[in-house]
């Protein structure tokens, strides 16, 4: 009796399941034809969230923060076209009606486009509309003094604006132009100032700029740590910028004037440092660093950086003959390495050298010259107990050293 029960249950279970199985695809194809209902009116369309449009003056600011964050990229092209814009931008937003920058948001955004490369022209217009609202007259009057040069009306007006209280891209802006009003009286400052303008716009020109000024005021305040740090950074995430090879030859001249107490630990922290870079771009900074070593009488850091390229170098190319002159040129005056040196530099392919490599050829081979000749030999100069024995430069080293230096320095300022 038990059994023929549960034998009549399974049937029962089984017929719902089955009908279950078989409504499904019923009750799906009623659903593909509106449902049973065919008269019903179809599912009104989600209507949009109404957007308001923004003024022109903050659609042509971000058009220019695209522009730039592509420069920071390694954009030749936007480069090139940065000044194209700059110049337009400004032309439309002085045609504005003087009502225009009644509109906080209007004036925020040509503060921020002034203070990002477009200067002082804009600024001088609106403070000549008299519509500027009362309280963005400081921003506006400290931003415009700041970009005239009027150095202490600037600081007097915008180190007492916080960066935080207005828009993003206006405190970064903000933030970068009170590190530079503040950095000689108070570089901790000014350190803060740059991290919270790469806090407030990463991945930005805003930040590659405040990254390369902060690696060069912690040089200064010879804070390795940091230092080491921010440097690493901008050589991983920014070396495509447009403005990196003026980095570097700055940074590898601030190597070679930090103290990183003895040579050996130097050494290995600029070993340390430069390994987190790819080989090609490691190569090129110990050539920098061995260069601007040999600008500065720093004998054995250019010949530890000079081999160092000479490692990372293809045989036979130019980058190989740069490396090999550099540590030619800091030998020859050095005891015991002088017929070494004076072979390598009359191997040495002119023809591969950039000019002012030239010039220190000629210049290495002259004090060759004096020297096999019997001139005076440079005398070393005395060194404390404790001190490293310092070698001095020849003097004809020296003047070349010094006719580079000013070649390098006109460069670096056509690079800005």
């Amino acid at each position: 009796m038990r059994a023929a029960v549960t034998r009549r249950v399974g049937r029962l279970l089984a017929r719902v399941l089955l009908a279950g199985l078989c409504a499904v695809p019923a009750a799906r194809a009623a659903d593909s034809h509106g449902g049973g209902d065919h008269g019903a009116a179809p599912a009104a369309p989600v209507e949009p969230l109404p957007v308001a449009p923004r003024p022109l003056p903050v659609e042509l600011l971000r058009t220019l923060q695209l522009l730039q964050d592509r420069i920071a990229q390694g954009s030749a092209q936007a480069h090139h076209g940065q000044r194209a814009f700059l110049s337009l931008a400004e032309s439309r937003m002085l045609g504005l009606a003087p009502e225009a920058w009644a509109d906080p948001v209007s004036v925020h955004a040509a503060v921020t486009f002034a203070l990002g490369g477009g200067g002082p022209a804009l600024l001088r217009h609106l403070v000549a509309s008299g519509k500027v609202p009362e309280a963005e007259r400081p921003v506006v009057f400290g931003a415009l003094a700041y970009l005239e040069g009027r150095e202490k009306e600037a600081r007097a007006l915008l180190v007492k604006i916080d960066p935080l209280v207005v828009p993003a891209s206006l405190g970064a802006q903000l933030a970068l132009a009170q590190s530079a009003l503040v950095v000689r009286d108070d570089p901790t400052q000014s350190i803060r100032l740059l991290d919270l303008a790469r806090l407030l716009a990463p991945g930005t020109l805003v930040e590659e700029g405040a990254l390369r000024r902060e690696i060069f005021v912690l040089a200064q305040a010879n804070d390795l740590t940091k230092f080491e740090s921010l440097a690493v950074q901008y050589l991983r995430r920014f070396r495509h910028s447009v403005y990196a090879g003026n980095f570097r030859q700055r940074f590898a001249a601030a190597l070679t004037r930090l103290d990183f107490a003895g040579d050996e630990a130097r050494f290995l922290r600029l070993q340390a440092m430069l390994d987190e870079i790819e080989p090609e771009g490691r190569r090129e900074l110990y050539l920098l660093v061995a260069r601007a070593a040999l600008d500065q009488g720093k004998t054995a850091t250019a010949v530890f950086s000079a081999e160092r390229g000479v490692t990372l170098a293809e045989p036979g190319s130019a980058e190989a003959v740069r490396a090999r002159l550099y540590r030619a040129a800091a030998l020859v005056v050095v005891d015991g390495r002088f017929e070494e040196s004076v072979e390598t530099l009359r191997m040495t392919d002119r023809t591969m050298l950039e000019p002012a490599d030239r010039d220190l050829l000629d210049a290495a081979l002259s004090t060759a010259r004096e020297i096999r000749a019997g001139a005076p030999a440079p005398v070393p100069v005395p060194a404390a107990p404790d001190g490293p024995r310092v070698l001095p430069v020849a003097p004809s080293i020296a003047r070349a050293q010094d006719a580079i230096g000013r070649v390098d320095a006109i460069m670096r300022r056509s690079e800005r």
